[in-house]
């Protein structure tokens, strides 16, 4: 990631990170510059993140590319992603055989197709591992293939640690019983997973419904039934607090729904007139924002510095490429017959 080492404090552990992923063209880093505040008088400030324009959405490219990392003056850090099911990115992976240019699991030749669906899992679970907080960005409200790449990150992350849980080889005991206990320590943070929020976008105005919202909220529901999203955690909503949709009367149709957390934006009308009885796009934009910001998060099992998180980054990822679990999916897939070999 191409954060400057010199904008992390070595000192402070009073950070949150917040990732987002989704295909292109859905918003993704137009809301990752709502969230980010750039401010041009702010010494040392990086430049907002790139947004889709008239060119590339008529060149059907990407603007992201890997992930490109952001740090708001109050301490969030902000991660943009390259879009996940792009075929932008999947024709530039490809070579004239069909084969990957990129390797995926450990120097293995795979195919384009299936070096690309395994990049989705892999940034997916990265981000899950890394983030408090994971914005999954959808094109409406009909298209669920986050919802099964978020059931898939969820299936393959086992064995992921968070950041905290990393510990320099300098800085362990050789007391036996300190050993074990930093055993368990990393044992009990593997199952560490970012709180999700989900954001549908792109609404129009018959999906924007408090009735729609309400069946949108229970079909999340019942997807990530036996999921580990739904266990109770800090990062969940409160009760006091629900995350709602913009349709006005949504948030008291529901009120003992605590879970999942939802956004819907509505299709961005080119004069910004008013619709009706629902808010606006930037409206909607707006109170996503101040809601992310201030919900609280899942924690790291121990409490790290914003340096030593970006140090671990890189491990994590490490940890990722060389999963055994990962691994093992890609061959299920393989012998699927899904994809080419």
């Amino acid at each position: 990631m191409g954060l400057p080492h010199r904008s992390l404090s070595p000192e402070n552990t009073d950070f949150t990170v917040v990732g987002v992923i989704g295909p292109p063209g859905v918003g993704k880093s137009t809301i990752m510059n709502e969230l980010y505040g750039f401010d041009a008088s702010s010494p040392g400030m990086l430049p907002p993140f790139a947004i889709e324009t008239e060119e590339s959405r008529a060149m059907a490219r990407h603007c992201s590319m890997g992930i490109e990392p952001r740090i708001s003056s109050e301490r969030i850090i902000l991660l943009d992603t390259q879009p996940v099911f792009s075929p932008s990115v999947l024709a530039e992976i490809m070579r004239p055989d069909g084969s990957s240019t990129i390797s995926v699991l450990s120097g293995e030749s795979l195919s384009a197709e299936l070096a690309h669906e395994l990049m989705s899992i892999q940034l997916g679970v990265l981000l899950a591992s890394i983030c408090h907080v994971l914005l999954v960005v959808s094109d409406g409200v009909h298209d669920n293939n986050m919802w099964r790449l978020m059931l898939t990150v969820d299936l393959l992350k086992h064995g992921i640690p968070d950041p905290s849980s990393l510990i320099p080889a300098h800085s362990l005991s050789s007391n036996l019983g300190s050993e074990k206990e930093n055993k368990d320590k990393v044992h009990e943070s593997e199952e560490y997973m970012a709180a999700p929020v989900f954001v549908h976008t792109k609404l129009h105005d018959q999906d924007l419904t408090p009735h729609n919202i309400v069946q949108l909220r229970k079909a999340i529901l019942q997807y990530f039934g036996m999921s580990s999203f739904m266990r109770d955690k800090s990062g969940n909503m409160t009760k006091d607090q629900p995350f709602s949709s913009v349709a006005s009367g949504a948030q008291s149709i529901d009120p003992d729904s605590v879970w999942p957390n939802l956004f819907v934006i509505p299709l961005k009308n080119k004069d910004e007139s008013p619709r009706g009885q629902y808010e606006s796009y930037n409206t909607s934009l707006w109170k996503m924002r101040d809601q992310v910001l201030s919900m609280k998060c899942p924690s790291f099992a121990r409490t790290v510095s914003e340096r030593d998180w970006l140090k671990n980054v890189a491990k994590i990822w490490e940890l990722v490429k060389s999963s055994p679990i990962i691994a093992e999916y890609s061959k299920t897939l393989q012998s699927s017959g899904l994809f080419r070999r």
